[in-house]
């Protein structure tokens, strides 16, 4: 039996939100998900007008939603922003290639310019080269390391004022479970806030 969408507009709902056990169809969601997300740059005070940001495409399906959320939202809040892609190739055979077509994709989708480094030309090295040595124990943590200063190093030579980057729920639960668990106190306490930078980064 179809579900009405709790908004009342008259639609069946397509799907129930974790967060709030609303049951919303396609169009109500769209407009709570973008409404929420404005509201939180706002309260937040996330940006301002005339600033470069960046935003880290991954070519993954949180990046290329941030990206299109905050086209979007630049234009119907004319918040003045001037939007980049910027996006990191580690070096991994067989992995980024296909992902790093989706952000070209993104690029010409939401025409924004796109800078793509690669550990290659910032490190003199590539992921799979560093396997290689070091074999494949803690190479995850190693790469996720140089991914973030890459994009570090990326804002700075574009000369952006900060770096959007598409985290989830997910990805945040991850964090304080795994800080949790190896005890790391400082990054707990800061690793839920919505504006993270470590010193001289952006």
């Amino acid at each position: 039996m179809p579900v009405p969408c709790s908004t009342k507009c008259g639609k069946n709902a397509i799907l129930k939100r974790p967060k709030t056990g609303d049951a919303m169809c396609k169009e109500c969601f769209f407009w709570a998900f973008e409404t929420e997300i404005h509201q939180t740059i706002l309260e937040g005070k996330l940006f301002q007008r005339g600033q470069t940001v960046a935003i880290a495409a991954s070519g993954g399906k949180d990046s290329t939603v941030l990206a299109y959320v905050m086209k979007l939202l630049n234009v119907k809040h004319d918040y003045g922003l001037k939007l980049v892609l910027l996006s990191v190739d580690e070096g991994i055979t067989g992995y980024r290639d296909d992902s790093l077509d989706t952000v070209k994709q993104n690029r010409d989708d939401y025409e924004m310019p796109l800078k793509i480094l690669s550990y290659e030309e910032l490190y003199g090295w590539t992921m799979d080269k560093i396997v290689a040595q070091i074999g494949r124990k803690n190479n995850c943590t190693f790469c996720g390391v140089f991914r973030r200063q890459a994009l570090d190093r990326g804002a700075a030579l574009l000369g952006v004022d900060a770096v959007a980057t598409g985290h989830n729920a997910d990805d945040l639960a991850e964090t304080v479970l795994m800080n949790i668990l190896r005890g790391d106190i400082a990054r707990l306490q800061r690793c839920t806030a919505i504006i993270t930078a470590s010193e001289g980064a952006i």
